[in-house]
């Protein structure tokens, strides 16, 4: 792989780390939360607090995809990181549809990660921008199997979950 160039790869997805893959940011900056989830974006907030702002407008915080995947291609095996756009290719949901799934059901992150297992895709990794960062960055993932199906409706099938009316 060149240095700055973004790579196109032919992989299989040879597991996931099911322990955290998500974080919290900003609903309105997207800036990174810590955990807790009664914790105020420090930027959004400071400018809604001051005495002569017309309108009250408090943040809220919203959770993403950060998913550190191990992938094998024809030649190695290598982790790679998967932020929320390309994660929702795999999962079919925003995060917090998942870890509100995941709170009725468990095991749900980790039957994830083996539904994961096996599945073929072409991936679009590039290096990451931040120099201290170790792990390529997924900028695209399309399945290259046609029957494919995201995690969620996988999960939803398996624990008998219907979905609408």
């Amino acid at each position: 792989m060149e240095i700055d160039k973004p790579t196109t790869v032919m992989c299989t997805i040879v597991g996931m780390d099911h322990s955290n893959f998500c974080y919290r940011v900003c609903s309105i900056c997207e800036r990174t939360l810590p955990d807790d989830p009664s914790s105020l974006c420090k930027y959004c907030n400071f400018n809604s607090n001051s005495d002569n702002a017309s309108v009250s407008v408090s943040s809220s915080s919203k959770r993403l995809f950060r998913l550190l995947i191990s992938i094998a291609t024809d030649t190695k095996v290598k982790v790679v990181i998967c932020f929320d756009r390309a994660a929702r290719v795999l999962f079919g949901c925003s995060a917090d549809e998942f870890v509100d799934f995941a709170k009725v059901h468990p095991f749900a992150a980790m039957t994830a990660s083996k539904v994961l297992q096996g599945e073929m895709f072409k991936m679009t990794l590039n290096k990451p921008k931040n120099g201290n960062a170790q792990h390529l960055r997924v900028a695209t993932v399309f399945p290259l199997s046609s029957v494919f199906r995201p995690v969620i409706e996988t999960l939803r099938e398996k624990y008998g979950v219907r979905v609408g009316s």
